[in-house]
């Protein structure tokens, strides 16, 4: 399949089907260049959605699968952005300190105004949206959903 950038944009293929998610440099260029960089290194490759609360997101990115773990890189500094979270948005989970993002991210399932200009925006969902909205739900989910492989189209 032909990809408009396939340099900036991801793969997933999940246990409940494939999501292509389009990458934004432009607004936050160091954290989509720890997603490739992660992505490409196969670090997503098993890793549950380990919180998925309906109407709200789906995070996964932790490979403990506890929501507490991340990369062994160094934590990312903000990015934070003007760009809503909307359906298909994609942004990075942190603690509450704004620097902290690492590896853990959400795809938000509807518009949630109150993650503007607090969390890092890095993509969205240009396809395959209806296969994120079957992940099993939960906070922790119960036998959850995974990332099966993620891949930077460029390298598919």
């Amino acid at each position: 399949m032909a990809y408009e950038d396939p340099e900036n944009t991801l793969l997933l293929e999940t246990t409940k089907g494939a999501v292509v998610i389009k990458l934004r440099p432009d607004l936050a260029p160091n954290h989509v260049a720890r997603i490739k960089e992660l992505a490409r290194e196969k670090f997503y490759d098993g890793v549950v959605f380990h919180r998925v609360i309906d109407g709200f997101m789906a995070q996964g990115g932790d490979p403990t699968g506890t929501g507490s773990g991340g990369s062994k890189k160094p934590d990312l500094k903000a990015e934070f952005s003007a760009e809503p979270h909307k359906r298909g948005t994609c942004s990075m989970a942190r603690t509450a300190n704004p620097n902290s993002a690492n590896s853990q991210f959400y795809i938000c399932f509807e518009r949630a105004p109150w993650l503007d200009k607090q969390y890092t925006v890095w993509g969205e969902v240009v396809e395959g949206m209806e296969n994120v909205d079957k992940l099993k739900r939960g906070e922790p989910v119960r036998e959850p959903d995974s990332i099966v492989t993620m891949r930077v189209a460029a390298d598919a």
